[in-house]
This record gives C-alpha cells, sequence and structure tokens, in this order.
C-alpha cells in the first residue's frame, strides 16, 4: 500500500514541478503597427494632438504625407502646454514661423531607438548629429540616462517616449520644443 501512495506523491510533484519549469512565458507584448503615415499616426493618438493641428495650420501636412522615410521628434500636449500664451500666440499667427518651429522636430531618414543607440555607442563622446528637413543640425546626447536633444539654438527637449511607428517612418516623444529664440 505505500508503494502506490509513493508513485502517485511523486507524479504529483513531478507533474507540479514541470508545468512550472516547462510553463512558456507569456509572449512579449506585439509592437505597435502603424496605423498611417506620420500625419495620421500622430492624428491618431491623444498625446500628440497639438502638434497634429500645428502640422496642418503650418501646411506641412502634405510634405509629411509623402514617401519619407521621416524620424518625428513629436512635441507632446504637455509640451505645447509649456509655452507661455505670447509664444504660442507668435507661432499661430504666423504660419511660415510655425512651419520654421515644425520643422526643427523632422530628420529625413528613419531612426528607431536601436538606431539612435547604435549611432551614440559608435562615437567616442557618446553623442551624434542628424540633420532637420531645413538643414539645421540636432545633436542628440545621453544626459542623466535620458536621450536629450539639443538645436543649433542651445534649446533642449528629452525623448519621453519612442517608436510610435508610421509607414513613412518613426515617431518619439519630447517633453519640450526645440523654437528659435
Amino acid at each position: 500500500m505505500k508503494k502506490p501512495v509513493l508513485i502517485i506523491t511523486a507524479l504529483l510533484a513531478f507533474s507540479l514541478f514541470s508545468s512550472t519549469l516547462f510553463a512558456q512565458a507569456p509572449a512579449p507584448a506585439a509592437a505597435p503597427q502603424a496605423s498611417g503615415d506620420v500625419v495620421a499616426s500622430l492624428t491618431s493618438s491623444d498625446n500628440y494632438t497639438a502638434l497634429s493641428i500645428a502640422i496642418r495650420a503650418a501646411g506641412l501636412s502634405t510634405t509629411l504625407e509623402g514617401a519619407g522615410p521621416f524620424t518625428i521628434f513629436a512635441p507632446t500636449n504637455e509640451a505645447f502646454g509649456k509655452l507661455s500664451s505670447t509664444k504660442l500666440d507668435s507661432l499661430v499667427k504666423d504660419n511660415a514661423k510655425l512651419a520654421t518651429a515644425l520643422k526643427f522636430h523632422v530628420v529625413s531618414g528613419k531612426y528607431t531607438k536601436a538606431d539612435l543607440i547604435k549611432a551614440l555607442g559608435a562615437s567616442k563622446d557618446r553623442k551624434t548629429t542628424l540633420k532637420t528637413l531645413d538643414g539645421e543640425t540636432l545633436t542628440l546626447s545621453v544626459v542623466g540616462g535620458k536621450l536629450q536633444l539639443a538645436d543649433a539654438h542651445g534649446n533642449t527637449a528629452l525623448v519621453t517616449s519612442f517608436d510610435l511607428p508610421a509607414t513613412n517612418g518613426v515617431i518619439h516623444g519630447l517633453n519640450g520644443l526645440l523654437l528659435s529664440k
């Protein structure tokens, strides 16, 4: 009688152990799928409604709906909220000025988070530069463990989110705007 009880106990223990040991890890979350071009992706995200409206007002929709690829360093709604009302009014009233400011945030080419990390790792000073649509230079560096963008005018912003996909590029969120002084 003891032998069958021992065998059953051993089988139960083995089955509990093996189900835990061989259980599959949950599948990683699927990468977000592109919901359209960069303008459509910005429009479909609740974080970028101000930028989406600004792109249309500045007349940049046609360009950014094009083939690309583009990397958008996109100021969030919160970033727009940090602007003084005077600065915001001056941008809204002058579409050319608004377009120039927005082009500071757009780079030709698709640079995912992995691409940016690789570029930073390949440089001796852990900095890399990218050219904006208007030929301005953005300098990317790691500051306090976060990716920081700096423009030629001394403005800086931190990347707060990465890799919102689009059919013609990728979008990274910023906590500020890069505006000429």
